[in-house]
């Protein structure tokens, strides 16, 4: 039995099977921090938030409820990703394929796109890399090793997939010249490296985002899903 002293991967993080169809961690019910403070998700497959009664309307169109699948080459058109969603569980699942790298990459999220958990495979059965937050900060392994210098962390960022951009975009929605600051654990997908970097995230229009990090700009345009279509010089969606 795998050690938990953190209780990081005790609660309802399920992730579903592996790559291989072996069943893994996947709990029957789901539930996040927010019903202790009074927000919730508004349905089963809405990002509105109900606060003290008062619903708060999502900029994004909810997913299909049977699931979705997008599709990128990078920019050369030699490679490319297949992401796909599923709400299973009473939360998103999603499971990115990215070709360049040879990996697979494995984003347990709340409903409200709060990320649970995180696998990364390359080329095991097994995953490479294992990490969970107990939704209040923590982070941890799943051989139960704490990651204290994780911990307030929010977002992951492989540097090799839009993904990268999805997640805060869709869950941080600030008003037309709005921004958010987010808290990223950087994952090195060859060395398994993790390092942490501070996201500017600032909204230009209802549907194009400015992100700066590290002095580098990156600006990008989503879909009515919040999910980003071409990237220049890196993604093209398909």
């Amino acid at each position: 039995m795998v050690a938990d002293h953190f209780r990081i991967f005790h609660h309802d993080n399920g992730v579903g099977s592996s790559r291989n169809g072996c069943p893994r961690h996947d709990p029957d019910r789901f539930t996040t921090s927010q019903d202790s403070i009074g927000c919730r998700a508004c349905g089963d497959f809405t990002d509105d938030l109900k606060i003290n009664g008062l619903i708060i309307r999502s900029r994004n169109t909810p997913f299909p409820a049977d699931g979705f699948t997008a599709r990128w080459d990078t920019w050369d058109g030699t490679h490319h990703e297949e992401l796909t969603l599923r709400w299973e569980n009473e939360a998103w699942t999603a499971l990115g394929l990215v070709s360049r790298e040879q990996i697979q990459y494995v984003v347990r999220l709340s409903p409200m796109w709060e990320i649970r958990q995180f696998l990364l495979f390359r080329d095991l059965d097994e995953p490479d890399l294992w990490l969970g937050t107990d939704g209040q900060g923590r982070w941890g392994e799943m051989n139960g090793a704490h990651r204290p210098e994780l911990d307030g962390c929010t977002d992951l960022a492989l540097g090799c997939t839009p993904f990268d951009y999805l997640v805060p975009a869709r869950r941080n929605q600030p008003a037309v010249d709005g921004a958010a600051i987010i808290q990223a654990i950087e994952v090195d997908v060859e060395t398994l490296g993790l390092t942490v970097g501070f996201r500017h995230y600032h909204r230009r229009s209802d549907t194009t985002f400015h992100v700066e990090h590290l002095g580098e700009i990156t600006e990008f345009s989503v879909d009515a899903y919040g999910l980003p279509l071409d990237i220049e010089g890196a993604f093209r969606r398909r």
